[in-house]
C-alpha cells in the first residue's frame, strides 16, 4: 500500500498581515480539516527597496497577541514572518529578531525600483522583459545583502501578478544566469528555497517552477519548503500535495523548521 504523504504547509497569513481579514484560529481550523500535520504562519514585514518610501507597519504587540495564544491538539503551530528583504534594511531584520523567538523565517522581495510587481503601477513603468530582469536583479541584491533569513519565498513573485501583460510565468531558460546566480548565493550562505503553489491559479505554475527546483538541486541546494501563500482559510493546504511531489522527486523530503533549526522530513 502506497504511503500517503504528510501534509505540511509552511506559507500561511492571518490578519497579523496588512493585506488578511483571516482570523488566525479560522486558518488553524481549516488546517486540522484538511488533515495537515504542521502548519507555520507567516505574516508580513514588508519594506519599499526605496528608504524614503512608506513600508508595512508590523506590530509585534499584535503578533505576540495572536500567535502566544493559539494552540492545537491537531496540528502543529509554527511562528514565523515574511520579511520584506531590500538591499539596506539588515539592521531591520536583525532588530525583529530579537524581539521574537521566531521558528522560520521566509526573506521575499516584493519591491523593485520603488514598486510592487504585484500591482498595475510597476508594469506601467516596466514591459515584460524588463519588469522580469529588473526584478531578478534585484533579488539577487537583496540575497546577497542579508544573512538572517532561511528560504527565498517564490523567487518568481514577479510574473504572479494579474497585471503580468502575458500572463505567462517566468522561464528559467530565459533568464538562466542570472538566475543560477540567484540559487547559487543561496547554497553558498547555506539558504533554502520554497515551492509556492499560489502562482498555479495565476500562471499555471508552482513560484517558483519545476525547472527552477530540479536547478537549485544541482547546484548544491538544500533547504526546500512548501507552502500555499494563503490569506484566507479557503486556501489552506492548496495544491501542497502536487508540491510535494516535487520535493520527493527531487530532494526525497521536504523541510519544516523549529527556532530557526532545519527538519528533513522523508517523503
Amino acid at each position: 500500500m502506497e504511503r500517503r504523504i504528510v501534509m505540511f504547509d509552511y506559507h500561511l497569513h492571518s490578519s497579523v498581515s496588512f493585506d488578511s481579514k483571516c482570523d488566525a484560529k479560522k486558518i488553524v481550523l481549516a488546517a486540522e480539516s484538511k488533515g495537515l500535520k504542521e502548519i507555520c504562519f507567516t505574516d508580513h514585514y514588508d519594506f519599499n527597496d526605496e528608504p524614503e518610501r512608506q513600508h508595512d507597519i508590523f506590530s509585534m504587540e499584535n503578533y505576540r497577541s495572536v500567535y502566544d495564544n493559539i494552540f492545537s491538539d491537531k496540528v502543529i503551530i509554527r511562528r514565523g514572518v515574511e520579511f520584506g528583504l531590500t538591499h539596506w534594511n539588515q539592521n531591520e531584520l536583525k532588530t525583529l529578531l530579537s524581539q521574537y523567538n521566531f521558528d522560520f523565517v521566509i526573506g521575499s522581495v516584493h519591491f523593485t525600483g520603488g514598486y510592487d510587481p504585484y500591482f498595475e503601477e510597476f508594469w506601467l513603468h516596466n514591459g515584460i522583459d524588463e519588469g522580469f530582469e529588473k526584478y531578478l536583479k534585484q533579488t539577487l541584491k537583496c540575497v546577497n545583502a542579508h544573512n538572517d533569513f532561511d528560504v527565498l519565498g517564490h523567487m518568481n513573485y514577479v510574473c504572479k501578478s494579474a497585471y503580468n501583460p502575458t500572463k505567462q510565468p517566468l522561464k528559467y531558460s530565459d533568464y538562466s544566469d542570472i538566475c543560477d546566480e540567484i540559487m547559487k548565493t543561496l547554497v553558498r550562505k547555506g539558504k533554502g528555497m520554497e515551492i509556492n503553489t499560489s502562482g498555479i491559479d495565476r500562471v499555471g505554475e508552482f513560484l517558483p517552477s519545476y525547472d527552477f527546483i530540479k536547478r537549485f538541486k544541482e547546484l548544491g541546494g538544500e533547504i526546500i519548503t512548501v507552502g500555499s501563500d494563503s490569506h484566507d482559510d479557503i486556501r489552506v493546504g492548496q495544491y501542497i500535495s502536487e508540491a510535494l511531489e516535487i520535493a520527493k522527486e527531487i530532494f526525497g523530503y521536504v523541510c519544516t523548521f523549529e527556532k530557526r533549526r532545519v527538519i528533513f522530513n522523508k517523503l
